[in-house]
């Protein structure tokens, strides 16, 4: 470990993330060396104790925390030291502390002030009259202001006012006062939210925030981050308040801390005048400080976590694909490409008003499928999207038996990808709103290998992305990204530069270089062969190696996860096996006759051995789950064909803390809130659902004007509006109450001109 405070914060982070202290001094060390957090979790696994990457993460995260923390200590001593200040007492204080915000109150009293009201007293010589009136509390204060009233101090009131202002800035420095304060607070205050007076209409979307009150302690995320949005477009005021009670439970600890009698009105309103005039504004923007970090905290977790669920969403697989991006009035943008995502064709087809030429729309799809041997239909889920879905369902039945699978995927981020360097690299002769059909194509065969392209916040699975701290939430969004490439491998031979620079001791620069030597040089025949890309040292190459896989080379072990470094322990358990590679790799029932602890080493530990055999036993597997997709009903396309007791599948797009939202195919999601989550009671969310998953929900209400859409995961939900129609769901089919009238002309229209 480089850093001299290194040990110290070992041991903190070891309290804090309830480790081994063994094993964060491991992880402390590992870094120092420049080994990346998949390398560590991975593979040395013996070192750090099996650490996962969530918790690799949060150590590193809490690592520059208390970096920093440590740093801005030493500083405040020796600043301290510096003014002739620094006593045992006050160097103990600090090194107890445990925040930044406790070092700060412990150095207010030290920090070099403007000239304060308190400080003029002073040069007034009004000090000596503070000692008199603390020593003499008994006493009227008034007794003692005469005597020092001089050319500087016109009048005792003028003494009395100025040995206030000392008084009250001892308090505001007293660093155990402020603490048992904020604690207090912490406890006791409310978040108070009210409507700007004239910006009812304006703040309409935060209606639920006009008339608001909640426990500070208690207050989720989410509402913390809706009312400082709103508060700082000055829509609502927003306050801390406290009970009547509370404060006066204040006051008399402020006066208790600083021996002052409440009895003597002079100190009693000296007291009143510390909390209002110093110290109740200050507590108020600390706990909003509080607030704002705690709920950014929970944000940028839960953005994490839908983040990773969608790129290590199951893929479609290596068949050739059909891209369709929905458009009404500009057209249908289509782009095919193979197996391996290289576009092939691209086309644009105008089957909705004003041109209306459905048949010369299915006729070019037809011969698209014919040409190119389609095997999916990628649909992006914005604008007409289920109107294109039910033009693909009739290309399908036109398709004379070709079995041809249509599925909605979600198109977040395809138009923010479709103007980016990294798609004019790509395709620089294609035009930007084709770029999106191609990019939905992809997504569909491997989402994971083309939403890294995208930046993460324009994929649509945070909330309040834009109001969290953006360099916090951008390293975050980062290490989803990286744990998830590397979770899942990537195809040396094939990968794009831009998912090679997720792989673990790469980056943008080498990634470009490996593609470059690719281009030159052909297939990369082995592993080792990356140590022939300029740039490319031994450092680099242990940290990526593991993640790389060569399929068909010249070693076998290059299609696995086996890092190289342990490629003669998967030797020597393959020899024990009497058997070659090929009849060992995918056999499992040789594997489980191996008994790990014959294969450990003082290198390679028994974890390590037995993620080998696994590796082994299924070389090169994808972690991802098997590809599913939902079935959405024909019968619903827009929310106002949504009916109460309707059942209907669909697929998780995000998940917070108080629910999961819900695509049904109505362009809109619906919430399924936690607690209709499951027929038990559910604390967090993620126990149950994750982005992409597929489920089955009820509509439990439905809100037209607002578009908001109730959903319940229960068996048995309880809604007020009984249909008295039948849900029973069956083939993806689903019985509902008759559709009502005029409310999807567009549909109908395309419907219409099928029949014809």
């Amino acid at each position: 470990m480089t850093n001299v405070n290194d040990g110290l914060i070992a041991q903190m982070l070891a309290v804090e993330l309830d480790c081994q202290l063994h094993q964060v001094k491991a992880v402390l060390s590992l870094l120092a060396e420049g080994a990346t957090i998949p390398f560590i979790a991975r593979y040395r696994k013996e070192m750090t104790g099996g650490l996962d990457d969530v918790k690799l993460r949060k150590l590193d995260e809490r690592l520059q925390y208390l970096r920093e923390f440590i740093a801005r200590r030493d500083a405040i001593l020796k600043a301290v030291e510096g003014q002739g200040k620094l006593t045992p007492a006050i160097t103990a204080k600090l090194l107890k502390a445990t925040s930044k915000t406790e070092l700060e109150d412990i150095y207010a009293p030290f920090k070099v002030k403007v000239k304060t009201r308190a400080a003029i007293a002073i040069e007034n010589g009004l000090e000596p009259l503070v000692d008199l009136i603390l020593a003499n509390q008994g006493a009227p204060a008034e007794v003692f202001a005469s005597a020092f009233v001089t050319d500087k101090v016109s009048a005792p009131q003028d003494a009395l006012s100025g040995a206030r202002d000392i008084i009250v800035e001892r308090i505001a420095d007293n660093a155990e006062t402020v603490g048992k304060i904020r604690e207090k607070l912490r406890k006791a205050a409310k978040v108070a939210a009210r409507v700007v007076e004239g910006k009812e209409v304006e703040a309409g979307k935060y209606r639920d925030y006009f008339a608001f009150e909640e426990n500070w302690k208690d207050i989720p995320g989410h509402r913390t981050l809706a009312v400082l949005r709103a508060s700082g477009a000055g829509l609502l005021n927003l306050d801390l308040s406290q009970a009547e009670d509370s404060v006066a439970d204040i006051k008399a600890g402020i006066a208790a801390d600083n021996r002052l009698s409440l009895a003597n009105p002079f100190l009693a309103k000296a007291v009143d005048w510390s909390w209002k005039v110093k110290l109740a504004n200050r507590m108020s923007g600390d706990l909003i400080s509080e607030m704002r970090e705690r709920a950014e905290t929970s944000a940028i977790e839960v953005f994490v976590r839908n983040l990773k669920a969608l790129l290590l969403a199951a893929p479609a697989g290596s068949k050739a694909t059909m891209g369709l991006d929905p458009g009404v009035r500009t057209g249908i943008k289509v782009a095919v490409v193979d197996q391996t995502g290289k576009l092939l064709e691209t086309a644009v087809v105008y089957p909705y008003p004003p041109h209306n030429d459905v048949t010369g729309s299915l006729n070019t799809l037809r011969n698209l499928v014919a040409r190119h041997g389609v095997e999916l239909i990628a649909i992006g889920n914005g604008t007409a999207s289920r109107e294109t879905d039910r033009l693909a369902g009739e290309l399908i039945k036109r398709l004379d038996g070709r079995k041809v699978q249509k599925i909605i995927v979600n198109e977040a981020g395809a138009s923010v990808y479709s103007a980016s360097e990294i798609a004019s690299r790509e395709m620089p002769d294609i035009d930007v709103s084709l770029r999106g059909a191609v990019s939905i194509a992809r997504r569909l065969q491997d989402p994971l290998a083309e939403l890294v392209k995208i930046e993460p916040k324009s994929i649509g699975v945070g909330q309040y992305q834009h109001d969290v701290d953006q360099s916090r939430l951008a390293k975050a969004l980062t290490g989803a990204v990286e744990d998830a490439v590397n979770a899942v491998g990537v195809d040396l031979n094939t990968a794009s530069p831009a998912l090679l620079a997720h792989v673990a001791g790469l980056g943008q620069a080498l990634a470009n270089a490996i593609v470059d030597y690719r281009d030159r040089n052909g297939a990369f025949k082995s592993r080792h062969d990356l140590l022939k890309v300029p740039r490319l040292g031994e450092k680099a190459f242990k940290q990526c190696a593991g993640f790389l896989r060569v399929r068909d080379g010249s070693e076998p072990l290059d299609a696995s996860a086996v890092h190289p470094e342990a490629y003669d322990v998967a030797r020597k358990i393959v020899a024990s096996c009497g058997r070659n590679f090929d009849e060992v790799m995918g056999n499992g029932k040789l594997l489980d006759k191996v008994k790990p602890q014959l294969f450990v080493t003082d290198t390679f530990g028994l974890p390590t051995v037995k993620d080998i055999i696994d590796e082994l036993r299924k070389p090169g597997r994808d972690p991802r789950g098997e590809f599913t997709m939902a079935t959405l009903s024909d019968a619903v396309h827009e929310i106002s064909d949504l009916k109460v007791g309707m059942r209907l599948e669909g697929t998780v797009t995000n998940v917070a803390a108080f629910g999961a939202f819900v695509d049904i195919g109505v362009h809109q999601d619906g919430l399924v809130h936690v607690s209709q989550l499951a027929d038990r009671f559910v604390s967090d969310p993620n126990e149950v659902v994750k982005a992409g998953k597929i489920v089955k929900v009820t509509v439990i209400g439905v809100d037209t004007k607002t578009k908001k859409i109730s959903l319940s995961m229960k068996s048995n939900p309880e809604y007020g509006e009984k249909t008295g129609q039948s849900t029973h769901t069956a083939k993806g089919k689903v019985s509902l109450p008759p559709k009502d009238q005029g409310n999807n002309a567009m549909a109908d229209a395309l419907k219409k001109a099928m029949k014809r």
